[in-house]
């Protein structure tokens, strides 16, 4: 079998058990597995770009993400004038006099010569206090501002599709900032440094309630796409449900979904054209030659840290426009919900089943592995009850395995990777 046939097969398979769910389960199931699939995808697709191409070893995903879902949050969301009123311009001013208190600190150490350190430590202090005078009021007064509903500024209410993009951007400059930092670490270092510093960005959304709402969680982003509730107001879009035989409020809901799909689709096969374009360039090529021998390609004439620095950014971009691109379908954003299990290893564990070094890998891994992710629990629910159906009531082995069938969706990630490990170790799609 030629590798062609191969991967079309696979994809084939993949679509044909998500085909299966909706005439098996339900469309409406089958479409929100597709939705987060072709989201999933496109995290795999910026996880293979640091490690497929560049070697890059980021555990810290799901601070990327979560910065692309705040994107949506601060562009489209509406301001709270009251809350902007009560304290927003002082905010603002003690933001940038944090900023401007670091650049000083900075400036302060390359130009001064002699008592350096002292300058600096004084500039910081100084800068600190000033900061927190200005600070702590003004956000006490925004988050006093109808806490239930709002405490907190609100957007700028842009259009959603403009905050995928802020997000993704949002994303980029904390990479850039990240990989001037952690970019010079060996690998296991830079994986350390990169989880971290994703859990400060998930406590500072979690915490900072006029930012974000902190774990109150923000809710009624615009969308995309007609809300459900207005097409079935729609009398043509009813008309046309019923001429199909289909129940408008049902009908609805898929059509929604389907034009999530619509839309995610597109952003999808953008990112893998270019990524391929990317990838068969003389810059990927660079990129594969640095991953494969750092040492070798530095004495070339490469600049690896560069290189490092901005395959970091652009993998991180995309995972930050994945992130938007997820708030955006929920509807909301939920800072408690970001988990390193759901947004750091199950990505991985895409990447590497589908194939690292390889955009069409990742993005089969991405589709693969969320469907399994969603189908086993009721599955293993449903194998447990057939196990167990021999078994009396109160008996302890059957209660046990009943209790356990939630933890089936760990074991399958564990047995896939390892089978995949054992049998295909460069991945179901390898890197050529």
């Amino acid at each position: 079998m030629t590798p062609a046939i191969k991967n079309t097969a696979l994809f084939a398979l993949v679509f044909g058990l998500i085909l299966a769910t909706g005439f098996l389960q339900s469309w409406n199931v089958a479409l929100g597995i597709l939705n987060m699939g072709l989201i999933s995808a496109i995290m795999a697709l910026g996880v293979n770009m640091q490690w497929g191409y560049a070697g890059l070893f980021n555990v810290g995903v799901m601070g990327f993400v979560a910065l692309g879902g705040l994107g949506v949050v601060i562009t489209s969301m509406a301001p709270v004038g009251e809350a902007w009123a009560a304290g927003g311009l002082r905010v603002i001013v003690a933001l940038l006099t944090g900023a401007g208190t670091i650049a000083a600190a900075i400036l302060a150490w390359k130009r001064l010569k002699r008592h350096r350190g002292l300058a600096v430590t004084a500039i910081l202090v100084v800068g600190f206090f000033v900061y927190r005078w200005l600070f702590d009021p003004a956000v006490a007064a925004i988050e006093a501002v109808n806490p239930a509903r709002e405490g907190y500024l609100g957007g700028l209410g842009l259009p959603v599709l403009l905050g995928w993009v802020v997000g993704g951007l949002l994303a980029a400059g904390a990479a850039w900032i990240v990989g001037k930092v952690a970019l010079g670490l060996r690998s296991d270092y830079l994986a350390i440094a990169t989880l971290g510093i994703a859990e400060i960005i998930i406590a500072v959304l979690k915490n900072e309630d006029w930012l974000s709402r902190g774990v109150k969680n923000v809710i009624g982003i615009p969308r995309p796409v007609p809300y459900e509730i207005d097409l079935q107001n729609d009398p043509g879009f009813v008309e046309r449900a019923q001429a199909w035989g289909l129940d408008p409020v049902t009908f609805s809901s898929i059509a929604v979904k389907l034009a999530y799909a619509g839309l995610f689709v597109v952003v999808l096969l953008a990112l893998v054209w270019l990524a391929e374009l990317a990838l068969n360039s003389p810059w990927g090529r660079m990129m594969r030659a640095i991953r494969d021998n750092e040492i070798a390609a530095e004495a070339m004439g490469k600049d690896v840290t560069l290189r490092h620095l901005q395959i970091f950014i652009i993998g991180s971009a995309v995972c930050g426009l994945a992130g938007a691109m997820m708030t955006t379908l929920d509807g909301q954003l939920t800072p408690g919900s970001y988990q390193p299990l759901r947004f750091t290893f199950l990505i991985w564990v895409m990447v590497i089943v589908g194939g690292s070094g390889n955009n069409w890998g990742a993005v089969l891994g991405g589709f693969l592995v969320w469907f399994l992710w969603v189908e086993v629990e009721p599955l293993g629910r449903l194998l447990m009850e057939l196990v167990t159906a021999p078994m009396p009531e109160g008996f302890w082995l059957k209660d046990h395995l009943l209790e356990s069938a939630a933890h089936m969706r760990l074991l399958t990630m564990g047995v896939i990777l390892l089978l995949v490990l054992r049998f295909s170790p460069r991945g179901l799609i390898p890197e050529r």
